[in-house]
């Protein structure tokens, strides 16, 4: 396969695909956007960048990859459970926007080469999207940080829930942080991504986000102690803060990580472990159980699922689990057997912070941030192209006429 620079419109692809995976639904925002508005933009942007991105690679030259296969796969048992309509148009509808979305990332990965090009892009755009949560909330910090959401950081301008702000904090903290002790970026630009970053899913109060962040920085950190003196250096500060803050600032962290809840509350996790009981002991036919009822909105008797597994058992079946199970056993599988590297570091921190996170987030069976994060690991463990060489034309030879020839000596 050719190898060249990566054109600047794949950023651009990049950047739209981010802009459908943001949802339609959040905190009321200060200018109200109506929700038939959200979705025409969202739906417009995949649309655009699966355009786009057949323009940029028209010959459709793609580079094999088990993650997209996969993907692939699990489009059967969406189409299958939503060819009954038992969740309605909505259903065929959502496999539609899923196909198109892989769609897309296929005609992306001719240029997944185990550069940190996707994850570059990767950090500027979900930048831009705290960016305009930060916005919100110097414009109306009332609207910013509602009692709706118990005082927990919202996006005022765009409806963005304290979760999803919190997944986006995390996840380019950790790799700007990946970035800068890999010397692939100067620590001003890393300090100007991490430090309001840090702030934001401080005041988002989100702890899944925050135990991913602390768990995949730890295996990523990890895998790089071996060979780099600045990963072992920040890795023993870091260790050495964590247990003097863990013991000078015990009972206010143990505040903010209840944030406000009883006991009984929190190890209910907020509710969701009676969603997912309930999930489970409805009946099921033996279809629903192996293909599952069709893509929904990741809800059950309107309560949401919050579970990534439970919602692709729920809507893809036996199946759909073990396809996404597949996903996380063949990227870590490819990330344990490479050699350390900076590369291989973002893709454990994606990886892990994406597995630890499926326990009570959603997405995984669906065109979601978490496929994104996927996305970006599988770009990253992908092995080089090789270049084509170049063949040199030897120079056209100079036809001597019959009078100038060198008579031959006999």
């Amino acid at each position: 396969m050719e190898t060249g620079r990566t054109p600047k419109l794949v950023g651009t692809v990049w950047g739209l695909l981010i802009l459908n995976t943001l949802g339609s639904t959040g905190a009321e925002t200060v200018v109200p956007l109506p929700r038939s508005l959200i979705q025409m933009v969202t739906m417009g942007a995949l649309a655009v960048a699966f355009s786009l991105a057949l323009a940029l690679n028209l010959r459709l030259r793609v580079r094999a990859s088990a993650f997209l296969f996969l993907l692939t796969l699990l489009l059967v048992p969406s189409v299958i459970s939503s060819a009954d309509l038992e969740s309605g148009f909505g259903a065929l509808f959502r496999c539609a926007r899923l196909g198109l979305f892989v769609g897309t990332l296929w005609l992306l990965s001719r240029w997944w080469d185990g550069s940190p090009t996707f994850v570059r892009h990767h950090i500027r755009m979900y930048f831009a999207v705290l960016c305009t949560v930060a916005a919100g909330a110097l414009v109306s910090p009332g609207a910013a940080m509602p009692d709706l959401y118990g005082g927990r950081l919202v996006g005022a301008l765009w409806p963005l829930t304290p979760p999803q702000i919190g997944q986006y904090a995390a996840v380019i903290i950790g790799l700007a942080l990946l970035l800068v002790l890999s010397r692939q970026t100067d620590r001003r630009s890393a300090a100007l991504v991490i430090v309001p970053s840090l702030l934001l899913l401080v005041l988002t109060h989100t702890r899944t986000a925050t135990l991913g962040l602390l768990v995949g920085l730890t295996l990523a950190i990890g895998s790089l102690a071996l060979t780099s003196a600045a990963a072992r250096r920040f890795f023993s500060w870091a260790v050495l803060c964590a247990a003097v803050a863990a013991v000078a600032f015990a009972s206010a962290l143990h505040a903010w990580f209840l944030r406000g809840q009883s006991e009984e509350n929190f190890s209910n996790l907020t509710g969701r472990a009676k969603v997912w009981d309930a999930l489970l002991a409805a009946p099921r036919t033996v279809g629903e159980k192996v293909f599952g009822i069709g893509l929904g909105d990741k809800s059950f008797d309107g309560l949401p699922i919050d579970n990534s597994w439970l919602a692709v058992y729920h809507e893809q079946g036996l199946i759909g689990i073990a396809l996404v199970a597949t996903v996380f056993v063949v990227l870590g599988g490819v990330a344990l057997l490479r050699p350390p590297s900076p590369a291989r570091a973002c893709a454990i921190f994606l990886i892990s912070y994406c597995a630890l996170a499926s326990y009570t987030e959603a997405g995984l069976g669906d065109a979601s941030p978490y496929l994104l994060h996927l996305a970006v690991a599988a770009s990253l463990l992908a092995s080089p192209a090789a270049a084509t060489p170049r063949v040199t034309p030897e120079p056209p030879r100079r036809r001597v006429p019959r009078w100038a020839r060198t008579p031959e000596v006999t």
